[in-house]
């Protein structure tokens, strides 16, 4: 390691509260060790599950147990504690709508230019859109500590209703499910419009409730991240070697740069520029998987779309940090 790369990681070694991004990550060391520790998770996932003979049964309960209790308290109360202006709410929510619809938009394209069976369109075009949340609160807190989780998990509360309205809307059209219904009863649009209800009505939890949601929340990150890595899978995209490539080009590639559009078109604050792009450059949630099978989509194919895209993260998300930084 030379002089220099040692010296910047020694002095960025932590993130620096009320510093931008800009000013603390300045070499690609820096940039590609704070997102390394997660991505090692998604590594050891995978090892558990392929490697050391952990059942797929023991991960689907794990799956479970994160989907609609651990990960639905880390939201809720994320969301409770963010102090939201009418201003950097009103703000935040444009930036996150114009990136979602740029996502969907692009991601519909697809059945223009490729002309994909209806299957096939249906349950991939969510993977252009929707984002890998655990990596994302967990990344952000690593680039920007408290003050950068905060602003992801607002950007996060506003982006899962809308990303899981497009997603269900999708697949229900193509498989004659009810809209309504699947939104009712999805536990991370609940607990985000609960969030966002109790935190506009200016409510506060009774100190043991909140000890026990952070108790809960404190689990899900790592717990989620292990879980994607064990449900990463190779098999399945005979077929459709192009929509695949399409969809991955418009989540890690497309999507970052109408981030970085967004953020300058409505001159965002450093900070929350910056998470509006980690948020942009995030894999596709493994829930992606999950809701194509529930709702008789291509779930092979689209688990072949989130393992490649949670490997080219690991990638492109320092790549565009440091371009970000370095703009």
């Amino acid at each position: 390691m030379t002089e220099n790369s040692s010296k910047c990681l020694h002095t960025h070694s932590a993130p620096i509260p009320g510093l931008t991004l800009d000013k603390q990550r300045t070499c690609p060391m820096s940039v590609a060790l704070l997102v390394f520790p997660d991505f090692m998770l998604v590594a050891l996932g995978w090892a558990l599950r392929h490697k050391l003979g952990f059942a797929r049964e023991f991960f689907a309960g794990t799956e479970r147990l994160v989907y609609f209790v651990l990960f639905p308290a880390l939201l809720f109360q994320s969301i409770l504690r963010t102090p939201i202006t009418a201003g950097n709410a009103a703000m935040l929510l444009q930036a996150t709508a114009a990136v979602v619809a740029a996502g969907v938009a692009l991601a519909w394209l697809a059945g223009l230019a490729l002309r994909p069976s209806s299957l096939g369109l249906a349950s991939s075009a969510q993977c252009g859109y929707r984002f890998n949340t655990y990596i994302g609160l967990a990344l952000s807190a690593s680039l920007a500590g408290a003050q950068g989780q905060t602003v992801m998990a607002l950007i996060v509360g506003f982006a899962v209703p809308m990303a899981n309205v497009a997603a269900v809307y999708g697949l229900a059209r193509h498989s004659g499910g009810n809209l309504l219904r699947e939104l009712a009863r999805n536990p991370l649009v609940v607990s985000t419009l609960l969030g966002l209800a109790c935190n506009l009505a200016g409510l506060h939890l009774p100190g043991p409730v909140d000890t026990v949601l952070a108790r809960l929340g404190a689990a899900a990150i790592a717990l989620g991240i292990i879980c994607v890595g064990a449900s990463l899978a190779w098999e399945g995209g005979k077929g459709y070697g192009a929509l695949i490539a399409w969809m991955l080009a418009v989540k890690l590639v497309a999507l970052p740069a109408v981030a970085l559009l967004v953020a300058r078109l409505l001159d965002l604050p450093p900070l929350e520029a910056r998470m509006l792009l980690l948020f942009a450059a995030l894999p596709t949630a493994s829930a992606a998987y999950v809701l194509a099978m529930r709702m008789g989509g291509d779930g092979r194919m689209v688990a072949v779309l989130v393992s490649l895209g949670t490997l080219l993260s690991a990638a492109t998300i320092p790549l565009w940090l440091l371009f970000a930084g370095q703009a």
